[in-house]
């Protein structure tokens, strides 16, 4: 999957779509997501173009990795889901349904959450 500049995620970062903004630093942007699958559904992106995980693990520097890092843990305490608990998920490429081409991790919480994934049967 190649990067598409003109994404959702890259239109929020240039300001040409609103978010409803969590926090922000120099690497990252925190929102609420506009379809919330659980209670507390925020996005956690890099602001730098990056696909996926496995794109950002390779080429992005330690300072963005470090703050993409961090700015989960603070949504995740800020949106009060950290003393009960909550999810993180990336989905990467065709098999992981990535669907936008943008790096973003997803933090789930407010409630119980369920299995992980049902059980897949080879």
């Amino acid at each position: 999957m190649a990067y598409d500049p003109n994404n959702i995620f890259a239109r929020i970062l240039r300001g040409e779509i609103p978010c409803k903004k969590i926090a922000e630093d120099e690497h990252t942007l925190a929102f609420h997501d506009i379809n919330p699958q659980a209670p507390v559904h925020a996005l956690v992106i890099p602001k730098g173009a990056y696909v996926s995980f496995d794109d950002f693990s390779e080429k992005a520097s330690d300072a963005e990795i470090a703050a993409l890092t961090r700015m989960v843990g603070k949504v995740a305490r800020d949106l009060g889901c950290a003393a009960d608990g909550y999810r993180i998920l990336s989905n990467i490429g065709q098999h992981g349904h990535q669907e936008v081409p943008h790096l973003h991790i997803h933090v789930f919480g407010g409630a119980s959450l369920g299995r992980m994934i049902n059980k897949v049967t080879a």
